[in-house]
């Protein structure tokens, strides 16, 4: 892939693609920490980023409404300003990334989906790559490119690939009637300790184990360490096989879930990239910080639960 911007439907992208074509996309560094992780993605951005990026934090560009649900789908006015300060269009080619490799820019990829804007990329092996392969960075603080006295961005929201709590409940209940032969799957992208209960869950007060129903698919098991990042995404056959291997039906519609929104996008992304139509595909937003806040909800545990952090 070289020598022009991607068409929509190459969602991955290359260090060196990007080198060739930097001065004609938009590029946006998404890198996020798990808050036991005592990093800070903002500062880590200020001192290196791939030139031209803005930081598109996940911590802020959300649902300012919901302090219960960390990561939840901004208002798409909300959204659209943030764009606009980053000085982005509707038709701008936007590549996302992060210094994970694959991870959180996924989150980010999603959400320009659910946005209506389908020309976005990821950066395979995020920014580790991209310096390994010779890139250059710059330094310096998030500044916003335009005054934005006046709104140009425009969302359009799909809600087609959002999930809520309701359509969550109505596909166990489809799933547990049918004995799990019908129904939309619901997948995991937690750590399978987390999906067991044999290991906590970070979040204070919050249960680990699964929802009824759901199949364990660790988000780390979509991509592979390589000599120039930590994370680069695993070729189609593979996501296929890690899929199938859960027991995971490719044919069928899929619910994507993790801990708040944040690894089921990862999942979403790699399907994809296998060959999985879109319109089969649904991200659980609240994903089980909304499901096991709820005094409501059924919790499975299939192990003793350990008192030590994950």
């Amino acid at each position: 892939m070289s020598g022009s911007p991607a068409s929509s439907t190459s969602i991955l992208v290359t260090a060196p693609w990007l080198r060739d074509n930097l001065g004609r996309v938009k590029v946006l560094d998404c890198s996020w920490h798990l808050p036991t992780a005592n990093r800070s993605a903002k500062h880590e951005f200020a001192r290196a980023h791939i030139p031209g990026a803005h930081f598109f934090d996940i911590d802020t560009i959300k649902d300012l409404t919901r302090p219960d649900l960390p990561h939840m789908l901004p208002q798409p006015a909300f959204f659209a300003s943030a764009m606009d300060k980053f000085g982005i269009a509707n038709h701008d080619h936007v590549i996302v990334y992060d210094s994970a490799g694959v991870g959180p820019a996924c989150r980010v990829f999603w959400t320009f989906h659910a946005m209506g804007h389908d020309n976005v990329s990821v950066l395979d092996g995020g920014l580790p790559a991209w310096t390994a392969q010779g890139g250059e960075t710059e330094a310096g603080p998030e500044t916003a490119e335009t005054s934005h006295t006046t709104q140009s961005y425009i969302a359009h929201p799909d809600q087609r690939i959002v999930c809520n709590y309701a359509d969550v409940i109505g596909a166990i209940e489809e799933l547990k009637a049918s004995a799990g032969a019908h129904g939309r799957q619901i997948i995991d992208a937690r750590p399978h300790a987390r999906f067991t209960g044999a290991a906590p869950e970070f979040r204070p007060g919050l249960s680990s184990g699964h929802m009824p129903m759901a199949l364990s698919v660790p988000s780390s098991e979509m991509t592979v360490a390589t000599d120039t990042s930590p994370a680069v995404l695993k070729r189609p056959a593979d996501i296929r096989a890690a899929f199938e291997a859960a027991g995971v039906n490719l044919k069928r519609p899929i619910i994507a879930s993790c801990g708040s929104g944040v690894t089921a996008a990862v999942l979403y992304f790699a399907l994809l990239n296998a060959g999985v139509d879109r319109s089969a595909l649904t991200l659980f937003d609240g994903s089980w910080t909304e499901y096991a806040l709820n005094p409501h909800s059924e919790i499975i545990i299939d192990a003793p639960t350990k008192s030590n952090s994950s």
